[in-house]
């Protein structure tokens, strides 16, 4: 005759999230009864929030082997990220009660670099280089290059960032970015991350001048110059009519940044330039913002926008042939060249301060210098794997 199920004995049933689960629905049909699994799940929200469950999210569900009551629900845990485990566990009243269990996590530091033969994003990711980081790297460079024409063949980059690394090997988080630099044609421009004596952290070039300027020069990610600042036969005119700003080409429904902080003046169908927005920024200088399809949450005159902020999307409304951003920058009333005008400076260290960004520059560019490439390092390790 055979043994049957040994009393105290544990069963683990591990279910996979699909799209449409609930943390509910999937321990009801697991066997658990609706109030337990209820109790459960309330003791989980103290360290997590149940309605975060992700489709491929793995959960591992514990029933244990009673002599009088049969199967009785223990318990569950998951992982929520690589971090991290959640469980949820019957104490000896009877109750639940959650845990977290954080995971001991690594620090990596990591040197990518190479040429770029096409754009920066395509030789970058080549690399390595997360898109989360790209998108840092950009936006930090975006005051001073535009991506659309200072971009050569046989250009350079070089990126150095900080990440964290669970037991398993799996990232967690966002990488950080520590250091950056692009060699375009024959010039180089670097960045570091800098934090100040108070705490305070931003991108400064070598100088230990902040990379931010007042304005952006390409207030639309991704995008193509499709028409300059400047006398031009008109699209839809058919006569020469000067361009006071620049266009750019892109989808429709792409995002439009404010190009700085700002006031908005304006914000709303003005003739030919179809949905608009007028923002002033100081004194000295406003921008405006044509052909949107339609305008970011709230927008409107007499709101106060951050740098960065969506205004609108891109569009083709009003006199426009295709989506496009029409961007103009004014200087004291008048349209002026957005890729030629100097704008102000941001933050310039100085005294106690410069030197001490000095002593940290040294020291990133030092460290930068004694790192392997992060993809020399990988075909390494794979080699080693092999052997």
């Amino acid at each position: 005759m055979g043994s049957g199920p040994i009393p105290g004995a544990n069963r683990r049933e591990v279910l996979t999230v699909s799209r449409g689960d609930t943390l509910m629905k999937m321990l009801v049909n697991a066997g658990v009864e609706r109030g337990e699994a209820h109790a459960s799940i309330e003791s989980l929200r103290d360290v997590w929030d149940p309605r975060s469950l992700r489709p491929g999210d793995q959960i591992s569900v514990t029933f244990t082997l009673d002599h009088d009551d049969g199967e009785v629900f223990h318990g569950l845990s998951l992982e929520p990220d690589p971090a991290r485990r959640v469980l949820a566990s019957r104490d000896d009243t009877g109750e639940f009660s959650a845990t977290e269990v954080k995971a001991k996590l690594s620090d990596q530091t990591l040197r990518f670099e190479g040429p770029i033969d096409s754009s920066l994003y395509m030789a970058a990711t080549a690399e390595g280089v997360s898109p989360t980081a790209l998108a840092t790297i950009i936006k930090a460079f975006s005051y001073d290059v535009d991506f659309q024409r200072d971009i050569h063949p046989g250009d350079h980059f070089a990126i150095m960032l900080d990440r964290k690394v669970a037991p398993n090997g799996q990232r967690v988080g966002e990488p950080v970015v520590t250091y950056a630099s692009l060699t375009l044609s024959g010039k180089k421009l670097a960045i570091f991350r800098y934090e100040d004596s108070a705490g305070d952290i931003d991108y400064y070039d070598q100088e230990g001048h902040s990379v931010r300027k007042a304005l952006l020069r390409t207030p639309v990610n991704g995008a193509r110059l499709s028409s300059g600042f400047g006398k031009r036969k008109h699209p839809i005119l058919g006569y020469s009519k000067m361009h006071r700003g620049v266009d750019f080409a892109a989808p429709t429904g792409t995002p439009i940044f404010a190009a700085g902080d700002g006031v908005i003046e304006k914000a709303g169908v003005n003739g030919g330039y179809g949905n608009y927005v007028l923002l002033r920024h100081n004194t000295s200088f406003h921008t405006a913002y044509a052909h949107m399809s339609r305008f970011g949450k709230d927008m409107k005159a007499g709101k106060r926008v951050r740098q960065g902020d969506v205004i609108g999307y891109i569009g083709s409304t009003g006199r426009s042939t295709g989506p496009h951003l029409h961007y103009e920058i004014l200087k004291k009333g008048a349209q002026v060249n957005p890729l030629a005008v100097k704008f102000p400076s941001g933050r310039e260290l100085d005294g106690k301060e410069l030197k001490r960004f000095a002593a940290a520059r040294q020291e990133t560019e030092r460290l930068y210098a004694s790192l392997p490439k992060a993809s020399t390092m990988a075909q390494a390790e794979t080699t080693k794997a092999k052997n």
